[in-house]
């Protein structure tokens, strides 16, 4: 993946949220779920992976199934509470340069602007009545970070919060947690991908499709729906970002290899809750599945790259999505 140098990079959306201590749920409005049997999975590290991956049924949707999350504003959302604030972590990042130079600071600078200008034109041409705003923010953090939908922890994973609209993580967790400890990819476009992935949650925020969501577990469960989706929609966007264009009419993305691709196929697989299952527990148990098979994730990411269209990417028809 290589990002055009002449770009020029909007940061207003993306700040760093410092250094926190580790720990901690998703708070008041979290979700705390045990693991099956109420047992430790191999050992130390199986316990974190699985509360890792079954926590993004709460966070990285960050759907409300508890009813515990409030602040939304008038119109159902609410205003960032970064309004005003600022960041240094990301002030260097100007050009495309800066996002090669630096992929996992300014690179996530230059997918976040990347994704905005895909999803803008998208939903304009596939879905007019929804009105396209960006998420308020995209947060790294290192440890844990307060968040509109509780603490934020890095034993969480990435996850997108809809009472503030952003998107939250720690980097650490690519190291960490997908390449260490589920054995993931390492390349290029890994990030971006799941970067992608989150951005799709708030496309879903904007469609009003988070609001469809009854059933929380099963292979053909409302939550595994949605997270398909987002997988969908994030090959949507990998087919099109190398048109993706910066405010000046730059390209911001200059080249995705089939590597790049193939890199986001094996993220998408490495975490399958098949795949999780079976290297935390040794069993494999479908009506525990929040967010669908290795083979769905890989499946659904492919549909969106091949079709490009909203109406692909429609999981939620009622049929059979793994």
């Amino acid at each position: 993946m290589r990002f055009n140098p002449k770009a020029r990079l909007d940061t207003s959306r993306v700040r760093d949220g410092g250094g926190g201590r580790s720990g901690g749920g998703m708070g008041g409005g979290g979700m705390r779920i045990p693991l099956p049997g109420g047992t430790r999975a191999g050992g130390g590290a199986g316990f974190l992976v699985i509360v890792v991956v079954i926590l993004l049924l709460k966070a990285c949707g960050g759907v409300d199934l508890t009813g515990a999350i409030t602040g939304a504003g008038a119109d159902g959302y609410s205003t960032s509470r970064f309004q005003g604030d600022d960041s240094a972590a990301y002030q260097g990042c100007t050009t495309g340069q800066d996002a090669n130079d630096h992929p996992t600071t300014c690179g996530v600078v230059a997918v976040e602007n990347s994704l905005v200008d895909y999803w803008r034109d998208a939903l304009a041409q596939q879905s007019p009545n929804t009105r396209f705003r960006p998420e308020s923010a995209i947060e790294t953090f290192s440890g844990s970070t307060p968040s509109g939908c509780g603490q934020a922890s890095s034993q969480m994973g990435p996850f997108y919060c809809p009472t503030d609209q952003t998107i939250y993580f720690d980097p650490s967790f690519f190291h960490d947690i997908l390449q260490q400890q589920l054995n993931g990819p390492s390349g290029a476009f890994v990030e971006p991908y799941v970067i992608a992935h989150e951005f799709g949650h708030h496309i879903q925020n904007l469609l009003g499709t988070m609001g469809k969501l009854k059933t929380q577990q099963g292979p053909n469960s409302d939550s595994v729906r949605l997270e398909l989706q987002a997988d969908c929609y994030a090959g949507m966007w990998t087919r099109s970002a190398t048109q993706t264009e910066d405010t000046q009419g730059n390209v911001l993305i200059q080249d995705l290899t089939d590597r790049d691709i193939q890199d986001a196929i094996a993220a998408a697989k490495s975490v399958g809750d098949d795949t999780i299952q079976q290297e935390t527990t040794g069993q494999v148990n479908p009506e525990q599945w929040t967010h669908g098979s290795s083979a769905a994730r890989v499946r659904w990411f492919q549909t969106g790259y091949q079709n490009g269209t909203l109406d692909a990417c429609n999981t939620f028809t009622g049929q059979n999505v793994e």
